[in-house]
């Protein structure tokens, strides 16, 4: 059987980020990784910022979105069953940031996949610099991504201290009781810097396994307040992005804006974004796609697409 693993994660947690490494500790070790891109979007530009692993030993699927959640998790069976006729040695998914997580347990417990496939890992990232004054909704999500998370995966903790460290780590643990969810945060967290992970660790992380705690189950991204806003071939310029998407996120009337990420052409230069309200990065990338996505709750969709097109 083919081992599975789910990385998941809140929005702008650094899922791809860690899905590189560690599909390349899978890779390095001769294994042929097939990685999944599950999106509820209609574009998908972590897809670009996994091409570099593409190759012999990687190959990368996608599951469009832009559908209702039934039709969603009929695409993500479907897509499933053909990979495993793909001769993987692991399948890596990696969802949208409110992806509901009963999703993958459910499709994978079906006819035929529980005959190709069997669960590997559930790994949760999570922003070392979590905001803390969150919604319930997003609560809620943080809560149902540990439910079953073997290992939870701090991101970002080489531009933090531990005081900002065990304020997530607690934040994790209220969000959790407030589902009436049984965990112990602090045992699960693996809060080492990514860019010194050895050996050692990714073997752990590739041991990390999952749990099916039980919890109280409220909302799904079908009727939960999130949204999300596109924007194709919308000229954007280096200088300018930042300031923009500064005043996205700072000012209420566009909406609880939780991240804004896409690429965008400037003198000849392709430049990858992805922004929370805490972070801000920026990247040259040999390829992209002109596209501007903003994710967050109750959008102001006509204002923002007044603003990103003044």
């Amino acid at each position: 059987m083919i081992k599975v693993d789910l990385i998941t994660g809140f929005l702008g947690s650094g899922k791809t980020t860690f899905l590189k490494k560690y599909a390349k500790y899978f890779m390095d070790k001769g294994m042929r990784i097939g990685i999944l891109e599950n999106d509820y979007g209609a574009v998908n530009v972590d897809m670009l910022l996994l091409n570099e692993l593409r190759g012999d030993n990687c190959e990368l699927e996608m599951v469009a979105g832009g559908c209702d959640a039934d039709c969603h998790k009929r695409r993500f069976k479907t897509k499933l069953i053909a990979m495993a006729m793909s001769g993987y040695s692991r399948v890596i998914i990696e969802p949208s940031g409110i992806f509901d997580v009963d999703e993958f347990f459910d499709v994978l417990h079906e006819e035929p996949l529980d005959r190709f496939y069997e669960i590997g890992n559930v790994i949760t990232i999570v922003n070392a610099k979590l905001e803390d004054d969150l919604s319930s909704d997003s609560d809620f999500f943080l809560a149902s991504q540990i439910a079953n998370a073997g290992k939870i995966v701090l991101s970002r903790t080489q531009l933090t201290d531990n005081a900002q460290i065990e304020k997530t780590k607690a934040h994790l643990q209220r969000a959790a009781e407030k589902s009436q969810l049984k965990i112990d945060v602090d045992m699960l967290c693996f809060t080492k810097d990514w860019d010194s992970l050895t050996e050692e660790d990714f073997a752990k992380l590739a041991n990390a396994s999952y749990a099916t705690r039980s919890y109280v189950k409220r909302r799904t991204t079908d009727d939960s307040g999130y949204k999300t806003v596109y924007f194709l071939e919308l000229p954007m310029k280096k200088a300018d992005i930042k300031a923009k998407i500064d005043t996205l996120m700072s000012d209420d009337s566009f909406g609880n804006i939780h991240r804004a990420k896409g690429f965008f052409l400037d003198d000849e230069t392709w430049y990858q974004f992805n922004a929370t309200k805490e972070d801000f990065e920026l990247n040259t990338m040999p390829v992209g796609q002109e596209v501007f996505i903003v994710i967050g709750e109750n959008l102001n969709q006509d204002k923002i697409k007044e603003y990103m097109n003044a």
